[in-house]
């Protein structure tokens, strides 16, 4: 058996001794024991209490300094949250009969077993393990319980492909039979808690293949109904794959961009261009909400950035097949998702401008190297998505192509890229620290009122300065009067 970390040793003898002295009996059963046999580490304890779990775990908050929350009234289920040098869960539930009927209810084999709790902290751990859970941690393999255990919490169904790519375990072929017949109540588990799922699985390297087997179990379209609407919707020539297949192939190149994962297409010689750097990649490691990053969500936004191209399809006099407004209607379906997987507004808004403006870089670059202006109305425009969806064109652009890439082609487009990054953090240097007037200025100068027209004529002149066309307070004031002298001048015509 591993060894217990000695913090946590002294930890679980504490527990052990108040459970002691109430007389209760406990065991550490779950995912902790699964990762203790792997030897993985982790920070939360599932102790299973055959007595009162919420009168317990205030006992043992109050001997240990801990802090004591309880996650759910009706079925007695409390935390105690206790910091030494690092942060422990120890999460307290009841169990009434035996610790093996317990188990029985669980959901896969791997976290069907226990120890008991004073045989674990004196040193003579002896495994209950009824489903035999230690050969399937040994055989790599997530397999049910029992055949009802979807029915019992659908939100098993996601965990149990999260838990094989978390582990990089496989699903036993009969359980992923019961998931198959299983997969349509995925669409009745709670919001959030679809979304811890889906968080935790695209965090992965590798999240493409992962969508991939999703959709293979029926979960994708189970999750999000909107996507099925993609499946052999045909796309103009210049693409090689459906709508479907382009979206999720777009999380490949996106992992690709990232450095998190190979490209089945490419070679790593196509990341040479690529504009990337110490500073670009903490942009993506950057927290946006609870357990989720810049990476992950750009992987969400690949997922969605085509989700209307089929309500939007329409063939022109010509015979071309065009997609107007996709962008637009995109994000607004992928907001409306998004709301309904309760992720937060911050995600939600990110994600959003990811879709909506994702054509945006191919556009500003048709003819040349886009202006100066230009890039700063981008930055302006996007928010704080603009490094974001810059990544999302080259993934977007490299998933259109696939086996096909021009690479002359694809340097051009980075060239493009990394043009716009440059400028603007050229304009930033230029612009951002130099504030050549204010709107008191204007108030006092111009005699305005407080109001819209002050903003507008403010970016007027960060426009400016950001395009190198002014650069001193006096000639910004003077594009100021020029273009009030032209808002009077067209109200009075």
């Amino acid at each position: 058996m591993p060894k217990l970390d000695k913090n946590l040793l002294d930890l679980l003898i504490n527990v052990s001794d108040i459970l002691a002295k109430e007389h209760e009996q406990a065991y550490v059963v779950g995912g902790f024991v699964r990762d203790w046999l792997l030897e993985r580490d982790t920070d939360d304890i599932d102790i299973a209490v055959k007595g009162n779990t919420t009168k317990i775990a205030r006992k043992v908050a109050r001997a240990t300094n801990g802090k004591y929350i309880l996650l759910d009234e009706a079925n007695k289920v409390a935390r105690v949250i206790m910091t030494d040098d690092r942060c422990w869960h120890l999460d307290f539930s009841p169990f009434s009969d035996n610790i093996e009927a317990d188990l029985a209810r669980r959901d896969f084999t791997i976290n069907a077993m226990a120890f008991e709790l004073s045989g674990l902290v004196s040193g003579s751990p002896v495994l209950i393990d009824p489903f035999s859970g230690r050969g399937d941690l040994r055989k790599k393999l997530i397999r049910a319980v029992n055949q009802q255990v979807f029915h019992e919490d659908a939100a098993r169904l996601l965990r149990g492909v999260r838990l094989a790519a978390e582990l990089g375990f496989k699903i036993d072929p009969a359980t992923e039979n019961i998931i198959k017949r299983d997969c349509w109540s995925a669409g009745t588990v709670p919001g959030e808690r679809l979304r811890e799922e889906l968080v935790r699985m695209l965090a992965l390297p590798g999240a493409a293949a992962l969508v991939r087997y999703l959709d293979n179990l029926g979960l994708l379209t189970a999750v999000i109904p909107e996507l099925d609407e993609l499946k052999g919707s045909k796309q103009p020539k210049e693409h090689y794959w459906d709508v479907f297949n382009h979206s999720v192939e777009t999380i490949a190149t996106a992992e690709f961009l990232l450095r998190e994962d190979k490209w089945k297409y490419g070679k790593d010689s196509l990341l040479k261009v690529v504009p990337w750097s110490e500073e670009i990649s903490r942009h993506f490691d950057e927290e946006v909400s609870s357990g989720s990053n810049r990476r992950l969500l750009l992987k969400l936004g690949a997922l969605m950035h085509d989700i209307a191209k089929p309500a939007t399809r329409a063939v022109d006099e010509t015979g071309r097949t065009r997609f107007l407004g996709h962008a637009r209607e995109g994000a607004m379906m992928a907001k409306a998702i998004l709301e309904r997987l309760r992720f937060s507004s911050r995600e939600i808004r990110l994600v959003e401008n990811l879709v909506y403006h994702h054509l945006r870089p191919a556009q500003m670059a048709n003819e040349g190297m886009p202006t100066g202006r230009a890039i700063f109305r981008y930055f302006r425009d996007t928010e704080d998505a603009g490094i974001d969806i810059l990544f999302l064109a080259l993934a977007d652009y490299l998933a259109t192509h696939g086996p096909k890439l021009d690479i002359n082609e694809w340097k051009h487009h980075n060239l493009s890229i990394s043009f716009i990054l440059t400028e603007h953090a050229n304009q930033e240097t230029r612009v951002l620290p130099v504030k050549l007037i204010d709107g008191h200025d204007l108030m006092d100068i111009f005699k305005l009122e407080p109001g819209r027209l002050l903003g507008e004529l403010l970016n007027q002149v960060r426009e400016a300065q950001a395009a190198q066309e002014l650069s001193t307070r006096e000639e910004a004031l003077e594009l100021v009067r020029k273009e009030l002298e032209k808002r009077q001048c067209g109200s009075a015509c």
